[in-house]
């Protein structure tokens, strides 16, 4: 049996508190932040149905609403917050090396509230990250945009949501607003979120508040009733805490309206990003990990997988602010018209589609030829990950956990430590303590996993490896060792 190397580094303070940051933010990260209206949505896949928008209490219609859509009368107190889905269909986990695009869905309860059933999105945007160039981007798509919607004809793309609601097809209101967006963009969209209005105000109390850059002056609408207007001054860095931001980015009283609102709703983000993976931070937020745990577990809904949510808090750390594209769907990019929806004159926006497909490619690209590892083979990509490995034999056959070692040193993977497995294994299991993708790709190739129960996510700064695999007889009994 090898002995475990010595010298091992171990991981440093700022290391420690990130990954306690990232498993209390979980399926945070720098984007989870970011459309905010009555309550967000992320489609979900198709046959995944999210649950309502938070809880209505009974012998209410819903709230009362301001001209912008916030709730103001007979609304004192925030919302409840609401409970986490215990999704048992939720899409398989990321791989950790594949682009993943994310859609955010804010609803307009505007229609609730006139009796009109469904609501309607509000605003969309599609989040996406790429690992191996570890860049990212933001699109949003305005509300009034005319569309596709599939099975339903041309309107608004934001009466997809509504149809797929009031129609109870399969994913209900998030999966027709996925596919049409799919349609609209043509690139896949994965995993869905939602989180309401009172964790995202907590959130942002939580953290300290945030600072945007302020080029108007702006009146906002705080959540609730009887409350004076929020004033934003211009120009320069403004501090905005929970309910001035949720304020922020709703407002719609400005000159670009939506689109303007849209670029303020991605300031937001950013200003989020900034302070979270700030390291001046790190501590304050390492001594409230325990509320964060608190307010997301009440108020997050998603199809997301933990370990992915974990994957992609921890990729956000080595995205540097340059590398995050912004995209806005503006008005030089669409024509102006009216048509008549429901019987009634409505303003919409048509697009031009050679102007939308460049903004998408400029967000959706990196920008540039990809990096020498992004263009390696999978071997390649694995050894410069440089991943310390641990071997344990879960199987029937002795000595596998040796020969598999010796034969993964000669792939080139730096195993330090072999050894028994706990207990037997039927199959392979992969366990991740640090984020190393290409190895873990590398692996989840060779074995042939496809089922995400093979791989854990267990993050663990203390961990003497990287990655640990529990061979179980399924390698034992087909390998290509000679």
């Amino acid at each position: 049996m090898m002995n475990t190397l010595k010298n091992i580094k171990r991981p440093s303070m700022g290391q420690i508190i990130f990954w306690v940051i990232a498993a209390a933010l979980a399926i945070g990260g720098f984007f989870f932040v970011r459309s905010i209206v009555t309550c967000w949505t992320i489609s979900p896949l198709p046959g995944a149905t999210p649950s309502d928008c938070g809880t209505v209490t009974a012998g209410l219609d819903g709230p009362v609403l301001n001209d912008e859509g916030t709730p103001v009368a007979g609304v004192d107190e925030l919302p409840p917050p609401i409970s986490v889905i215990p999704d048992s269909d939720l899409p398989p986990a990321w791989d950790g090396a594949s682009r993943i695009n994310i859609l955010f869905i804010g609803l307009d309860y505007r229609d609730w509230t006139a009796g009109e059933g469904a609501p309607r999105s509000d605003t969309m945007i599609l989040f996406t990250i790429d690992p191996l160039t570890k860049t990212a981007g933001m699109l949003s798509i305005p509300r009034d945009m005319w569309v596709n919607i599939p099975g339903f004809g041309y309107s608004r793309i934001n009466t997809a949501y509504s149809s797929g609601e009031g129609n109870k097809l399969p994913g209900g209101g998030p999966g027709l607003a996925m596919k049409t967006v799919e349609q609209f963009l043509g690139v896949p969209v994965h995993y869905y979120a939602q989180i309401d209005f009172y964790t995202f105000i907590e959130f942002i109390n939580l953290i300290g508040g945030i600072e945007v850059y302020s080029d108007e002056r702006l009146v906002l609408d705080p959540l609730g009733s009887g409350k004076d207007k929020l004033v934003i001054t211009c120009c320069g860095m403004r501090p905005l805490d929970g309910e001035k931001a949720l304020a922020y980015a709703r407002t719609r009283k400005s000159e670009g309206g939506d689109i303007d609102r849209a670029i303020r709703q991605q300031k937001v983000i950013l200003g989020i990003r900034n302070k979270v993976l700030d390291p001046a931070n790190f501590t304050e937020l390492l001594g409230k990990s325990r509320r964060f745990y608190e307010e997301f577990s009440a108020g997050i809904r998603t199809n997301m997988p933990i370990e992915t949510g974990i994957q992609l808090a921890v990729l956000a750390r080595d995205i540097p602010v340059e590398s995050i594209k912004q995209g806005v769907i503006d008005y030089t990019m669409v024509s102006l018209d009216n048509t008549t929806l429901g019987g009634e004159n409505a303003s919409v926006m048509k697009p031009f589609p050679d102007k939308i497909r460049e903004l998408r490619d400029q967000v959706f690209t990196s920008g540039g030829p990809l990096s020498p590892l992004a263009q390696g083979d999978p071997i390649s990509l694995m050894q410069a990950d440089a991943a310390r490995v641990r071997i344990l034999n879960g199987s029937f056959t002795p000595g596998l956990e040796v020969n598999s070692g010796n034969y993964f040193l000669a792939q080139g993977v730096p195993v330090t430590e072999v050894g028994p497995a706990d207990r037997a294994y039927d199959r392979t299991l992969i366990i991740v303590y640090s984020p190393k993708l290409y190895t873990l790709k590398y692996f989840q190739t060779l074995f042939g996993i496809t089922s995400s129960t093979q791989i854990r996510i267990q993050p663990d700064p203390a961990s003497t490896v990287d990655i640990e695999v529990r061979l179980g007889n399924d390698w034992a009994n087909s390998n290509p060792m000679p």
